[in-house]
C-alpha cells in the first residue's frame, strides 16, 4: 500500500471545509449529513473527499451502498489519522496566536505551493455565474485582482466579503507588456514599475514593483522585449490563472 502524504493534505489547509467534512464523515457516518452539517453542498463534501484522498495519496473514507439503513459512509484507518493530526496541527496553531505576528508567519508557511506570486488581500465581493464565482479580491496598494473558481471551491473554503486572503499566480500566467501600450486582454491589469530583468531566449523575466511600492509581481515578457528597470508597465492576468487561499 502506498505509504499516505499526510503533510501533503495538511498543507492544504485546515482553514477551508475540507476537514470539517472529513470530521463530519466520522460523527455521522453519512456524507450527506457530513455535508449538511459543514453548509456545503453533497457534490462539494465529494469534491472535498476526492481532493483530500488525492493530497493523501491514499484511501480515507469508505461507502457502503445500499441496505436497510441505505448506506453510510465509514473513515479508513488513515483517514482517522489525518484527521488527529489536523486536531494535533490545530492546537499547536491556537498556541502560536498568542505571539501576534508568529500567527500570521506560520498561516503562511501553511500555503505550500510552487507558485511565485503570493499577494495578501481581502475579498471585497463575490459574483454568482452559474457554476461559478467571480472573486474580486483588494490589495493592500488600493488594486483589485479577481480570480474565478467554481462555487463548491467557494463553498469548501467558506468565501464570504471581508475575508483576508491570498491570491497566487504563476509567473509564467502574467504577460508583462509596456504601460503606454494597448491591452485589449481582458483579466487582470497591474500596474507598475520593473524592478529587475533577466533576459533569456525564451522569455524575459520581469520583477515588478506594484504602483505603491509595497508588493512585487513576477511575470514574463517576450524575448527581446526591450524592457528597462524603473521603466512602467502593466501586468495582465488572467481571471482564470488565479487561484484562492486563505491564510491558516
Amino acid at each position: 500500500m502506498a505509504t499516505p502524504r499526510f503533510s501533503d493534505a495538511l498543507g492544504h489547509g485546515l482553514s477551508d471545509k475540507r476537514i470539517d467534512t472529513l470530521r463530519g464523515i466520522a460523527r455521522t457516518g453519512s456524507i450527506s449529513q457530513a455535508a449538511r452539517d459543514a453548509g456545503v453542498s453533497y457534490k462539494a463534501a465529494w469534491q472535498a473527499i476526492a481532493t483530500l484522498t488525492n493530497l493523501a495519496g491514499v484511501p480515507l473514507v469508505e461507502r457502503a451502498v445500499g441496505g436497510a439503513g441505505g448506506g453510510g459512509a465509514t473513515l479508513t484507518a488513515e483517514g482517522r489519522q489525518l484527521l488527529a493530526l489536523a486536531d494535533a496541527h490545530a492546537v499547536v496553531r491556537r498556541g502560536v496566536q498568542v505571539h501576534g505576528g508568529a500567527a500570521a508567519a506560520v498561516a503562511r508557511l501553511s500555503v505550500r505551493t510552487s507558485m511565485r506570486n503570493q499577494l495578501p488581500a481581502m475579498v471585497r465581493e463575490l459574483e454568482h455565474t452559474g457554476p461559478v464565482v467571480r472573486v474580486r479580491m483588494a490589495l493592500p496598494n488600493g488594486e483589485t485582482m479577481a480570480a474565478r473558481i467554481t462555487h463548491e471551491s467557494a463553498e469548501l473554503l467558506g468565501l464570504a466579503e471581508g475575508m483576508t486572503a491570498i491570491a497566487l499566480c504563476k509567473a509564467t500566467a502574467v504577460q508583462v507588456a509596456r504601460a503606454d501600450a494597448a491591452h485589449r486582454a481582458r483579466g487582470n491589469q497591474l500596474t507598475g514599475t520593473v524592478a529587475r530583468v533577466a533576459r533569456g531566449a525564451s522569455g524575459d523575466e520581469i520583477v515588478i514593483a506594484l504602483a505603491g511600492g509595497e508588493l512585487q509581481l513576477v511575470g514574463f515578457a517576450a524575448s527581446g522585449s526591450g524592457l528597462r528597470t524603473r521603466q512602467r508597465v502593466t501586468a495582465l492576468v488572467d481571471e482564470a490563472a488565479v487561484v484562492v487561499a486563505l491564510p491558516g
